[in-house]
């Protein structure tokens, strides 16, 4: 039962997570306790995920490329942290419309703008697809803006890592008229803008 593992994750792994993360969360008053929102962070590493999931009060819902799923034990530990499947390399209607439903439903789904990890780099320099703007004008939920902040911009064990939460942003605040894909990619910049400015006004973790 998938809410089952998830449960013993966050009582009997998560504890483990932090410390080999050294994980501290920032804002975590912004998170809504109720509906169903998008959680948008950059990323940086596939354990990113992992960090995240530590630091939500509630199951986030991620799409993970279907070939990760398949594999034993990963593909157990990913499903076990609310993850679903999505076709790489080609628009997945289907996985997009599952996230949405998921979000009406009032669960959280957990997207990266990126698109993919981008190590090493400053996200500023990234450039992000238009997926969580399209999710955001369809469902009309609120997006909540997360930075992962860690040294070179890679999650990794025994480094610091900040999981910031800023405010969250409501369906009013976003460039919406007519829902074109040019109103999609706008809106997924600002929510970019939004996470990237959390690590800019955030102090280190000392």
């Amino acid at each position: 039962d998938f809410v089952q593992d998830y449960s013993f994750f966050k009582r009997h792994v998560s504890g483990l997570v932090r410390w080999l993360w050294q994980i501290e969360v920032v804002g975590a008053e912004n998170q809504p306790q109720e509906d169903g929102y998008l959680l948008c962070s950059n990323h940086t590493s596939m354990s990113d995920v992992i960090v995240l999931a530590v630091g939500s009060k509630r199951i986030i819902h991620y799409m993970a490329k279907a070939e990760w799923l398949h594999i034993p034990i990963i593909g157990l530990f990913l499903k076990s942290l609310g993850a679903f499947p999505v076709r790489r390399g080609k628009a997945d209607l289907a996985a997009l419309k599952h996230a949405m439903n998921m979000i009406r439903a009032g669960d959280i789904v957990g997207f990266f703008p990126q698109g993919t990890r981008c190590p090493h780099v400053d996200p500023r320099t990234t450039e992000v697809k238009s997926g969580a703007g399209m999710m955001a004008y369809h469902t009309k939920c609120k997006v909540v803006p997360v930075y992962i902040k860690t040294k070179q911009n890679k999650t990794k064990m025994f480094h610091k890592t900040q999981v910031i939460y800023g405010p969250p942003i409501s369906y009013e605040e976003l460039p919406f008229e007519k829902g074109t894909t040019a109103e999609f990619r706008e809106a997924t910049a600002f929510i970019f803008d939004r996470i990237c400015a959390l690590g800019e006004q955030t102090p280190p973790a000392s």
